[in-house]
Formats: C-alpha cells, sequence, structure tokens
C-alpha cells in the first residue's frame, strides 16, 4: 500500500456565489505546482467544477453511480489536462443523490464509505469536495467525510450570516459522533475589493471573531479569475501573472503550511482494497500553461 496519507478537505458554504468553485480548482492547480496530487470531487449538479477543469459532464460520470452501488469508485475517476490533477466530475443525476441517500438508514456515512479505497490507496495528497450550496443531505454527508472544513466567504455583511450555519453543522455533527474530528479549519475571503471600506469592515469583522484561522490571503476581484473558467482552465494556467492567480498560489502556501501538520484521514474500513494505479491515476500530461515564478506578495488592486 502507497505510505501516502491523504487529506479530505471540504470546500463550502450553503450560500452560492462566493467563490466556492473557483476556489476548489484554482487550490487544486496551485498545489499541483507544487508537486501535490489531488483529486477533487464536484458535488455540485451544475457541473461547475467539472467544465472549470476542462472536461464536460457525461451520464454515468459522477458520485452518483458509487452512492448507488451502481458503480465503482475506480471507473468514474476522470484525468484532467492538468498534470497531478484527477476528478470525479458531476452531472444532473447527481441532483437525485439526495433522494437516493434519504432512503439510507446510513445516509450521513455513504460519501466516507465511497472514498475508502481512495484514502486506501493512498494515491492522493489531498481530496477537494466542491460541495453543493445547500443545506441538503448531499453537503451533510459531505461534511461527515471530510477532515476538515474551508469556507468561502465574499467580502460582504450578508456573507457573514451564513458562518454561523456552518459552524452550527460542525458542532452538530461533533454532538452526534458522526465526524468528532471535523474541525472549521479556515475561512477564506474572496471577491474582495480594496477600493470599498466595506470590504477591510468584513475583513476586520470576520478576523476579529474567527481569529487565526481567517487566511491571510485576500483573493482579489479580477475579470481574469472570472473569464478562465469560460476556456476550461483555472487562472493560476490561464493567466499566472493574474493578481488572482498569484493570490491563489500564495492561499496554496498557506494552506500547504497548516496541513503540513494536520491529522491525516484514515479510512473507515482499513482492510478496504486499494485502489488500482492503472484506474486511479495521476496523468502524465503537461500543464497547458508554463509554472510561474515564487510568489513574494499579493497585489489587492482591482484592476483585471
Amino acid at each position: 500500500m502507497n505510505e501516502r496519507k491523504t487529506r479530505v478537505i471540504a470546500i463550502a458554504n450553503q450560500k452560492g456565489g462566493v467563490g466556492k468553485t473557483t476556489t476548489v480548482v484554482n487550490l487544486a492547480a496551485a498545489l499541483s505546482l507544487m508537486k501535490k496530487t489531488v483529486l477533487v470531487i464536484d458535488l455540485d449538479p451544475q457541473a461547475n467544477a467539472t467544465s472549470g477543469l476542462g472536461l464536460q459532464r457525461q451520464p454515468g460520470y459522477s458520485l452518483y453511480p458509487i452512492l448507488t452501488g451502481a458503480a465503482d469508485i475506480a471507473d468514474v475517476i476522470q484525468p484532467t489536462p492538468f498534470e497531478n490533477i484527477n476528478i470525479i466530475p458531476s452531472e444532473l443525476d447527481l441532483a437525485g443523490a439526495e433522494i437516493e441517500i434519504a432512503r439510507r438508514g446510513n445516509h450521513l456515512s455513504v460519501v466516507r464509505e465511497a472514498l475508502d479505497r481512495v484514502l486506501a490507496s493512498g494515491v492522493f495528497d489531498y481530496v477537494l469536495m466542491d460541495c453543493p450550496p445547500s443545506l441538503g443531505i448531499l453537503m451533510t454527508s459531505s461534511l461527515a467525510a471530510a477532515d476538515a472544513i474551508i469556507v468561502t466567504m465574499q467580502c460582504e455583511y450578508y456573507a457573514m450570516e451564513g458562518l454561523s450555519v456552518i459552524t452550527n453543522i460542525i458542532k452538530q455533527l461533533h454532538d452526534s459522533g458522526v465526524n468528532p474530528g471535523l474541525k472549521l479549519e479556515g475561512i477564506l475571503m474572496t471577491m474582495y475589493d480594496g477600493r470599498t471600506r466595506l470590504a477591510m469592515d468584513v475583513v476586520n469583522e470576520v478576523r476579529n471573531h474567527f481569529g487565526e484561522i481567517v487566511y491571510e490571503t485576500l483573493i482579489p476581484r479580477s475579470v481574469r479569475v472570472s473569464e478562465a473558467p469560460s476556456f476550461g482552465q483555472p487562472v493560476v494556467f490561464y493567466d499566472p501573472s493574474n493578481r488572482g492567480a498569484l493570490a491563489y498560489k500564495a492561499f496554496a502556501k498557506e494552506f500547504a503550511k497548516r496541513f503540513s501538520t494536520f491529522p491525516v484521514s484514515v479510512p473507515a474500513k482499513t482492510e478496504a482494497p486499494a485502489v488500482p494505479d492503472d484506474s486511479v491515476r495521476v496523468p502524465d500530461a503537461e500543464l497547458s500553461a508554463p509554472p510561474s515564478a515564487e510568489v513574494s506578495a499579493v497585489e489587492t488592486s482591482t484592476n483585471p
């Protein structure tokens, strides 16, 4: 068995439009440049993480057939055009997973059980789950499978209201014993506009309340960040010198430093067979853009 230990991270917020999917694909891209292997799991039926990594939705290629027992997880893990990044895509049928999971008595553990073989294989350094923007069973079962949660939060006051909801869910998963090790690992402030006092007021208030778990890196608003998904690329590859790309690379360094000492994920069923290397593989395809230079500072100017 591979000695690599896999950390499972849920990128979550029940509110949509807060940079969650953008963060998933760009964190995966920045980690890949650091020679880390990443599995992205697209749990949103809209499949934006799937298209953002250069793939199209395909029937039968998502977590849905795994949750229903119709397929093996090794059959749905797909390579992307980017080295060190694989993905379990999404599809519209995943919207029906809520009904399927609700019929099962162990609905909070189904995602974790689906990941057992991946964790046992040790193929990946990180599993990044792009959770749906809802409070349904699919999101809560994903949080039950995670080692930690990162909440993306837009620099606006309405976005702050959702933080208490996430912390309450974490408490419930703790108290019920479903996932007693789950922690809110970090809060990433996104869509930061340095021209407005409101943005800094929100950042300061969140930092005053949550302290060091708020990442130092601020993800600025940028036209290029918004434009990159239409080309099927993370902005980290689409425009490596853009300040949004630089910010995500700086964030990835903060992320990796925090998780260098973070407890690793252990499969619930340690006897689960390792995932075959020819099924869950890290493709040898070259990056679509050359690796960018080291980042020493992040600009928060609002120019594209």
